[in-house]
């Protein structure tokens, strides 16, 4: 990801260096997937509601090899099929992302239209905290719960932060309000391996009811200067030395 950012000049790295070990978790771990077939009918599904969170989505697909490493070069340049947010036109996406709000709207669909065709396939759906701000998400988390919808789980990156700042309104105690909407929910630090890959297994027991994972996710995470940057929605050159970033994060790494 430093890497497409460093070559673009810019990018949301912060969100998307946040949310890496959920990807991980998720394509190297839970979700029935074959790389070689990505429109293969009964895989599992991914929806990136936010899809400005791109640049993670094409460094995990990146791989497991659906994209080539050589491609991610050409992140957000014209013409490029590696969009600065999702279109699903692309190779591993599901749909186009970035109208937020209408992710999981979009897998209450999936989900509802993979039971008519008796699929065993699971929905995973990725949104933000800025989403919960969104009525439609309400509506969609109403709906997959009336429904019974035990193969669809949601995956709420609350990393505290949207375009301008910090979270507008108040929209705590998050896990309280999805188990209330009638999600089983868990509440997790989303930057731990153990405890996604936890959340995960619990998720594919399945059960009538939906189920939530409240991920608090650390924008930036294994890159101290990104991790302290006061606006951490959207960086470019003018914030951050992608040099000293690349050698910040396999600092972190040893």
């Amino acid at each position: 990801m430093l890497t497409m950012a460093a070559g673009k000049g810019q990018g949301y790295i912060g969100q998307g260096l946040g949310f890496a070990d959920l990807l991980a978790g998720l394509y190297f771990h839970a979700m029935r997937y074959d790389p070689k077939n990505p429109s293969w009918e009964d895989r599992d599904r991914f929806i990136l509601s936010t899809g400005h969170y791109s640049i993670a989505l094409w460094a995990a697909l990146a791989e497991i090899r659906v994209l080539s490493l050589k491609e991610l070069s050409l992140y957000g340049a014209d013409g490029s099929r590696l969009e600065m947010s999702t279109l699903d036109s692309t190779p591993g996406v599901e749909i186009t992302g970035g109208s937020l709000g209408h992710g999981l709207g979009q897998g209450v669909g999936m989900a509802l239209g993979l039971r008519l065709k008796e699929k065993q396939s699971r929905v995973f759906v990725e949104l933000s905290d800025g989403e919960l701000q969104e009525g439609s998400t309400w509506e969609a988390a109403m709906a997959a719960s009336h429904f019974n919808l035990g193969h669809l789980v949601a995956i709420i990156d609350c990393n505290g932060i949207q375009a301008d700042g910090p979270i507008v309104l108040n929209i705590e105690p998050v896990a309280e309000k999805w188990r209330a909407f009638g999600w089983n929910t868990q509440e997790i630090d989303g930057n731990d391996m153990e405890q996604i890959v936890t959340a995960l297994d619990q998720a594919r027991r399945g059960g009538r009811q939906p189920y939530a994972i409240v991920a608090r996710t650390l924008p930036g995470k294994g890159v101290p200067s990104i991790e302290q940057c006061e606006k951490a929605h959207f960086l470019n050159v003018t914030h951050i030395d992608w040099n000293e970033a690349i050698r910040e994060l396999e600092a972190h790494h040893d």
